[in-house]
């Protein structure tokens, strides 16, 4: 009877190694594919390099059922994780002398609860262009009463699409900035032009559609039409920055690094931190906040900020313009 039993729990034991071992492998299979699937899998695949623990845990069930299969199929398991944990695609540095120095902060206010908070940390950083999403008509009153000045610390340049809760948003910058067609979206991403000390540098706010359950066609759409337009844009200086809800694991996010642009994070050895969900990070999170750029672009420092009354951490990076040869 006693053996009964252990046969019983074994088998147990190796049907919860194979679930998670399945669910893994729907994951990273898709991730090896280059497709982002359907749900679960973009959710999950947010989250890629946590799969390490699951995986863990199949194998340690496998080696307490004594299962041969099992402990094979979770080291190669293991190792395609840890395979794809690596930064996508290849660095550069840019051929050309610097010409120009930005820096550039990006922040989602959470529908504008985190304005206050951004304005000291816009008052702390000094950047010279802040991208702004969720920013709600009270965040874009309280911006334009306390940053506009043209004094230092001003902000006199703006370009923004106005809205309530998540679909407004706001480029503002202490250098010229000219008016250029930003994104139709769920919700704000306007584009414009600055002219950093007589260079001209493209600007994108980036705030797709996150990638829930019922919206993923959405999702897909609005990082295409990101990608679209960085590829139109790329034949010149461009920054695209903001809460992109995709990291270097989705499949949509890499086709706009494919357009020809770096994540400014990955350039300063920060392409793992969290940003979101900010009350979990930095032990655990995903990195959805982006800055991305050109390749006439190289960055030297990357910080994430923690502010209160928003689910995400703000990203500032300091950038560097060289000339194109």
């Amino acid at each position: 009877m006693l053996p009964t039993r252990r046969r019983g729990r074994a088998r147990a034991v190796r049907a919860a190694a194979a679930l998670l071992l399945t669910g893994v492998g729907a994951v990273v299979g898709s991730r090896a594919a280059d497709t982002d699937a359907v749900t679960p899998v973009p959710q999950l695949l947010a989250f890629l390099p946590w799969l390490l623990a699951p995986t863990a845990a199949a194998l340690l069930l496998a080696a307490l059922a004594r299962w041969r299969t099992g402990l094979v199929w979770g080291v190669a398991t293991l190792a395609a994780v840890a395979w794809f944990i690596e930064p996508y695609g290849k660095t550069s540095a840019p051929p050309g002398p610097a010409v120009a120095r930005v820096r550039v902060l990006t922040s989602n206010v959470e529908f504008g609860r985190a304005t206050d908070p951004l304005v000291e940390a816009i008052g702390r950083q000094d950047p010279d262009i802040v991208f702004v999403q969720e920013c709600d008509h009270g965040c874009a009153d309280t911006l334009r009463r306390t940053l506009s000045g043209d004094g230092d610390g001003g902000y006199p340049y703006r370009q923004e699409v106005v809205g309530a809760g998540s679909e407004g948003s706001v480029i503002l910058s202490r250098h010229p900035l000219d008016p250029a067609a930003g994104i139709p979206a769920t919700m704000g991403m306007p584009g414009a032009t600055a002219d950093v000390r007589g260079h001209r540098i493209r600007l994108q706010l980036a705030h797709p559609m996150p990638p829930l359950p019922g919206h993923l066609s959405t999702w897909r759409s609005e990082l295409s039409a990101l990608r679209d337009r960085a590829a139109a844009n790329r034949a010149r200086p461009t920054v695209l920055a903001g809460d992109f809800n995709a990291t270097q694991d989705h499949a949509a996010f890499r086709r706009i690094l494919d357009a020809g642009y770096e994540d400014a994070a990955r350039l300063t050895g920060a392409a793992r931190t969290p940003s979101w969900p900010a009350a979990t990070a930095p032990p655990l999170g995903a990195q959805i906040d982006h800055v991305l750029v050109s390749r006439d672009f190289s960055a030297s420092r990357a910080r994430f900020l923690d502010l209160a009354d928003t689910d995400h951490r703000a990203l500032v990076v300091d950038l560097t313009l060289h000339r194109r040869r």
